[in-house]
């Protein structure tokens, strides 16, 4: 420690050891690769410091009345899914905002059973590369572009923030046209998505996020062309901070829509998708720390039900 105008302050070295630990710990976006469209993401929109970059390696394993693409026209789905992810973040400065640049590249195996709304029973295992999905986030209130000292401050006094974000998920995995079940969707899909961060008390956060999917057609489904209609999703996140940057979170979700046609016939599979989790992020060290997360939920109108697990190590890059 030294001495500076009246004011104690910490040397360079530890400081800048320390500021960027902070900033790791308590910016690591969660991942869930388990069902792309799905996701139950708490601290997606909290901002970070301009320049800061994570790379994430993490793991999910689902099992119940769920696939990859959970919008396909399956009934009595029984899976058991596992999938590795790969990502990269990165902060920037866009407007004066803070702003993020996400980029997911997932690998899923596993096997699903289930039937067609034919009532043609089905059975696969799968295995290949996901598609590739990149997420840009802007700050619009509440968190301008900041250094590491700044975003400090922001963190000892925070106010309200509100955030706009837009997902993007290229057609670059693997698939097949004379198969039903596929790692990839074989179409372009987005999503355009509102958060809010609402500090309550000391300690706890109210986390806010509603969004919409959109998707391209597919022409090559193995029975036609399959067209969808947009999703709409909400998220809530309830937050708990203690001491060593340590956080655990509730979340919850709810998406309605998505019902499909097939070669111009509309199927009776509207989605309406609930789920509940609890996330816990802990430090290994000053640059790596570790995410667990667990979810359950029911499917559509059915008494299926849904479980999952996921584990990510997340690493600051100099």
């Amino acid at each position: 420690m030294r001495e500076s105008g009246g004011h104690r302050t910490l040397d360079n070295k530890p400081a800048r050891e320390g500021l960027k630990a902070v900033c790791l710990l308590l910016c690591v976006i969660g991942f869930l690769p388990a069902a792309r469209a799905q996701e139950l993401s708490p601290r997606a929109y909290l901002p970070t410091p301009e320049g800061t970059r994570i790379a994430t390696l993490g793991y999910a394993f689902t099992t119940g009345d769920t696939i990859t693409d959970p919008s396909l026209p399956i009934t009595g789905v029984n899976s058991d899914i596992n999938a590795i992810l790969l990502a990269y973040k990165r902060s920037f400065d866009f407007a004066g905002r803070s702003a993020n640049f996400i980029v997911e590249l997932p690998y899923s195996w596993g096997e699903t059973t289930g039937r067609t709304l034919e009532t043609q029973r089905i059975g696969r295992k799968f295995s290949g590369m996901g598609d590739l999905a990149t997420t840009v986030s802007v700050n619009l209130v509440g968190a301008p572009s900041m250094d590491r000292e700044e975003f400090l401050a922001l963190l000892a006094d925070p106010g309200p923030m509100i955030g706009v974000s837009l997902r993007v998920v290229a057609p670059t995995g693997n698939y097949h046209d004379d198969r039903v079940v596929n790692v990839g969707g074989n179409r372009w899909a987005a999503k355009l998505e509102f958060g809010a961060i609402i500090p309550l008390v000391p300690k706890w956060v109210l986390e806010l996020e509603l969004g919409a999917w959109a998707f391209q057609d597919n022409d090559d489904f193995v029975t036609g062309k399959r067209e969808q209609e947009s999703i709409a999703a909400a998220e809530m996140h309830i937050v708990r901070l203690f001491e060593r940057n340590v956080w655990a979170s509730l979340d919850f979700n709810y998406y309605k829509g998505g019902r499909t046609r097939i070669d111009g016939k509309k199927l009776e599979d509207l989605q309406r998708t609930s789920k509940a989790g609890a996330s816990l992020l802990f430090p290994m060290d000053r640059q790596r720390v570790v995410k667990i997360g667990f979810h359950w939920g029911s499917v559509t109108n059915s008494d299926e039900r849904v479980t999952g697990v996921n584990i990510s190590i997340s690493q600051a890059l100099k």
